[in-house]
């Protein structure tokens, strides 16, 4: 199988914050990175997701990541796959997702105040 990635992919697990964008009363829900590129990422969650939905994402990459202060990764993007999996009794589905937009935030205090 051919990878068709053009990406450079980053093993980083992170907290990431997931909501529906259509639904701004929707408990967000939050899982761990896998690894993250430019294009997307790639999370495990505790939640059913489908193929297609469309995804509003925070992350945060920590100062020891970036090598200065922390950075605040809003996004855009939409479900590619889900694979289901049980570990433990606890269902867990990994997604991988495209972005189709982000920004990322520099301001200390934005940062500080998603990481709390």
């Amino acid at each position: 199988m051919r990878d068709r990635r053009t990406a450079r992919r980053y093993a980083l697990s992170l907290p990431i914050v997931v909501r529906a964008p259509t639904d701004k009363d929707a408990a967000s829900k939050t899982g761990k990175t896998n690894d993250i590129s430019s294009q997307g990422v790639h999370f495990t969650i505790d939640h059913n997701l489908s193929v297609g939905a469309e995804l509003d994402l925070t992350m945060v990459l920590p100062a020891r990541v970036t090598g200065g202060t922390a950075v605040l990764i809003r996004a855009l993007g939409k479900v590619l796959r889900v694979d289901q999996r049980d570990r433990n009794g606890d269902e867990q589905a990994d997604v991988a997702a495209v972005f189709e937009r982000y920004e990322i935030v520099r301001d200390e205090a934005s940062v500080a105040v998603r990481v709390e």
